[in-house]
């Protein structure tokens, strides 16, 4: 089968999954070492990683961690905070320089200094990837590429966010609503 060309069964399976990060609203992470949840297959450098450390604002913490980069997580990464398991997966994504990368809630569970640190890091680190994020929160996706919004499962609009906006249809009318509920709550 050809999409755009590309014949489709000859795409290596393997090599098209290390180009893709997926970061989740619980983040992923296994029992075993800090290092070992960033760079599962030891392809990387202590040095990248604690690079990526830096870059998602982890350096610090983690030095201070029994072992450091041998630091033995819980099962999930419990002994560690929501927040800090997104950074450490968003860490991940970071060292294997991901093409695409598909957040689906990442920052639903984490405080606001934590989300914006993320999304900052994904405007910054990964603007030469495609990033496909699942949003309810619309000042994450606000200043994107392009928008889709689903309505029943089904395409209702794609385009830019501020033609959505300027169209009055379904992403605006999120938009006002948004903006009222902000209001009410100050």
């Amino acid at each position: 089968m050809l999409i755009d060309g590309v014949d489709i069964n000859s795409i290596n399976l393997q090599e098209a999954r290390k180009s893709m990060a997926v970061i989740t609203q619980d983040p992923v992470l296994f029992g075993g070492t800090l290092k070992r949840n960033m760079d599962p297959f030891s392809q990387y450098t202590d040095q990248e990683l604690w690079t990526a450390l830096g870059e998602v604002q982890l350096k610090t913490l983690v030095e201070g961690l029994p072992g450091k980069l041998q630091f033995k997580l819980r099962e999930c990464g419990t002994n560690l905070s929501v927040g800090e398991r997104q950074l450490v997966c968003l860490a991940r994504a970071l060292v294997q320089k991901s093409k695409i990368i598909i957040m689906d809630e990442a920052t639903a569970n984490v405080d606001f200094k934590t989300d914006r640190l993320i999304q900052e890091v994904i405007r910054d680190k990964f603007k030469d990837s495609t990033v496909i994020t699942i949003a309810h929160r619309l000042n994450t996706i606000i200043d994107y590429d392009k928008l889709l919004v689903l309505d029943g499962g089904r395409v209702a609009e794609f385009d830019k966010p501020e033609v959505l906006i300027r169209n009055g249809g379904p992403f605006s009318e999120m938009m006002k609503s948004q903006n009222q509920s902000e209001k009410c709550s100050n």
